[in-house]
């Protein structure tokens, strides 16, 4: 079996600002799963660690826990946090790293990846259509 690839993210106009997340699930070329979601307010990183949870609540309810996930994104903060690289110093961000914690308890093998902005353009036009279309 083929890893399960996903990209993920999340985007604020403004800093805090309108924020949405976009995410899509690949098993291989086949897409098994888009999202895209308005948050309200929110700060860009606090959007970019909502778009992995709520992309790990999709691949739970579509039963990927045990196949090997590798989760791309554009933010180098999020991904180097929870591979365990980084440390976290905001109290807002810390509760958004806790909730992702508590989801990959049920899953096998997720690791992260920093991914260049031009490389991520799939999540990040979920994310837009998100906010424009709220």
């Amino acid at each position: 079996m083929e890893k399960i690839i996903i990209y993920t993210d999340g985007a604020s106009r403004g800093n805090p600002g309108l924020a949405a997340v976009g995410a899509v699930i690949f098993d291989g070329e086949k897409v098994l799963a888009e999202l895209r979601n308005f948050l309200g307010e929110q700060t860009n990183n606090w959007a970019e660690y909502e778009a992995v949870a709520q992309v790990l609540e999709k691949a739970h309810e579509l039963n990927l826990m045990d196949r090997e996930i590798e989760i791309r994104l554009d933010s180098k903060l999020v991904a180097e946090q929870l591979s365990g690289n980084w440390k976290i110093k905001s109290d807002t961000i810390r509760e958004q790293h806790r909730k992702v914690t508590e989801i990959l308890k049920d899953f096998e093998s997720v690791i992260y990846v920093h991914v260049p902005r031009e490389k991520n353009t799939y999540a990040d036009r979920l994310a837009n259509e998100a906010i424009d279309n709220r």
